[in-house]
């Protein structure tokens, strides 16, 4: 799935545009407009809070296999 995420002004008619890419293939589109609100809080984090795990994956721009099992070893030792 391909996703756009930016921040415009409407225009005098409150109306807004969004300019797709040359390489967004779509038929229809759907758009949710929500009002922005800037804030230091990653966005991630206003939809719901991370949890450490989240954060930590996060940190990673890739998790490899070996990571997401050091990952489920820790918390089933916890869980004990």
């Amino acid at each position: 799935m391909q996703a756009i995420r930016t921040i415009v002004k409407p225009n005098e008619r409150r109306q807004v545009t969004v300019d797709l890419p040359v390489d967004f293939l779509a038929d229809s589109v759907e758009v949710i407009v929500l009002p922005y609100q800037q804030t230091n809080t990653p966005y991630a984090e206003v939809i719901s809070p991370l949890t450490d795990e989240q954060k930590l994956l996060m940190a990673f721009p890739v998790a490899t296999d070996d990571d997401l099992l050091f990952i489920s070893e820790k918390r089933q030792h916890l869980n004990q």
